[in-house]
């Protein structure tokens, strides 16, 4: 109950509340996930394990390598809208505020006004999600986050779930963070734990739903499972736009195309998700466009292996580093405000 109260006190809070947008004639957004893989900064902190990633480990992660891969991080990010400068880009697996700081301080961000949305979480990497947006585009109205806790390995710690709330224009649109558990350890064995994650997210759409039928939704993230996988379909409810479903996944296309974000053990995985509810799809306020998302990638973002295959370009294999970007491919989609 004290939950629906807290919503339905935000919903009229925001309904209610002006914004500069107002005045803005932007009327495409571009919004984006992206798995930056391991955006450590090169200062030890004594309440994160992030031993591998310091000078004097055995990835020898120093300053040098640490702005390269800011600099190749923002050129990514810049590339996916060669027009403008993305309105929206949620991140995941980030240290601290710190190296988001360092990221739009980069020369790509540089003429841009970037905020930051960013909680620290118990995950027993030390790695966080978080979203940052252009304050001429986007404002913030609240945020929080969703913990995930697991009964049965109480010990076992991932990253929250980040809940931000804010304006595009006039429209309130709720976004949500994502990043569960992995599958190291065995897809089957693992996936109970991103079922739960999956039950975490679930519990706050269907609250919003229940307050807002027509509640603006965009969740995205890297849920290291793909469309089929039960914490997808079962759990969450996201299926194609023409199922009617009240929650689509814009990578469905993609995936059922046979294309992925990840590449593993020979064969790609579409891990990497942007899920809208059904309001984006049919409303007439925001709608995203063509229905769908995409995944960016340019040739400087990719190796080819022995096979021939096109995968994308860590940053490092094992302690060694091959000077690549990340292991994930970003996602992305676009869409019309009226």
């Amino acid at each position: 109950m004290r939950k629906i109260i807290w919503l339905l006190v935000v919903v009229s809070w925001v309904s209610g509340s002006c914004s500069s947008q107002n005045k803005m004639l932007r009327n495409e957004y571009t919004v984006v996930s992206y798995n930056v893989e391991n955006l450590f900064d090169t200062v030890d902190d004594p309440n994160v394990p992030d031993e591998e990633f310091l000078p004097e480990s055995e990835k020898k992660w120093n300053n040098e390598r640490y702005q390269k891969k800011l600099d190749d991080l923002a050129k990514v990010i810049s590339g996916v809208n060669p027009l403008e400068m993305p309105e929206i880009v949620g991140l995941i697996e980030v240290e601290n505020r710190t190296v988001l700081e360092d990221l739009i301080r980069t020369t790509a961000f540089k003429d841009h006004k970037y905020a930051i949305i960013h909680e620290e979480s118990p995950d027993y990497r030390g790695i966080d999600v978080a979203l940052i947006y252009r304050s001429d585009a986007f404002t913030e109205i609240m945020h929080e986050t969703l913990p995930v806790i697991f009964p049965e390995d109480p010990q076992f710690k991932t990253r929250d779930i980040l809940h931000v709330v804010g304006k595009v224009r006039n429209e309130t649109v709720h976004i949500f963070v994502n990043h569960w558990p992995s599958r190291i350890g065995g897809e089957d064995k693992t996936e109970p734990k991103r079922v739960l994650a999956a039950s975490v997210l679930k519990q706050r759409v269907d609250l919003l739903m229940k307050v807002d039928p027509k509640a603006r939704i965009i969740i995205m993230g890297d849920m290291n499972d793909e469309t089929g996988n039960k914490s997808l379909s079962e759990v969450l409810g996201a299926a194609s736009s023409s199922s009617g479903a009240k929650l689509v996944n814009l990578m469905m296309p993609d995936d059922t195309a046979g294309l992925g974000t990840y590449f593993y053990n020979g064969g790609w995985n579409m891990l990497d998700h942007l899920i809208v509810s059904q309001e984006m799809i049919s409303g007439k306020q925001v709608k995203v466009q063509n229905l769908k998302g995409h995944i960016y990638k340019n040739d400087w973002m990719i190796f080819t292996n022995k096979n021939g295959d096109k995968t994308p370009n860590r940053s490092y294999v094992g302690n060694k580093y091959v000077a690549g970007v990340s292991d994930h491919f970003p996602v992305y989609f676009r869409m019309r405000v009226r």
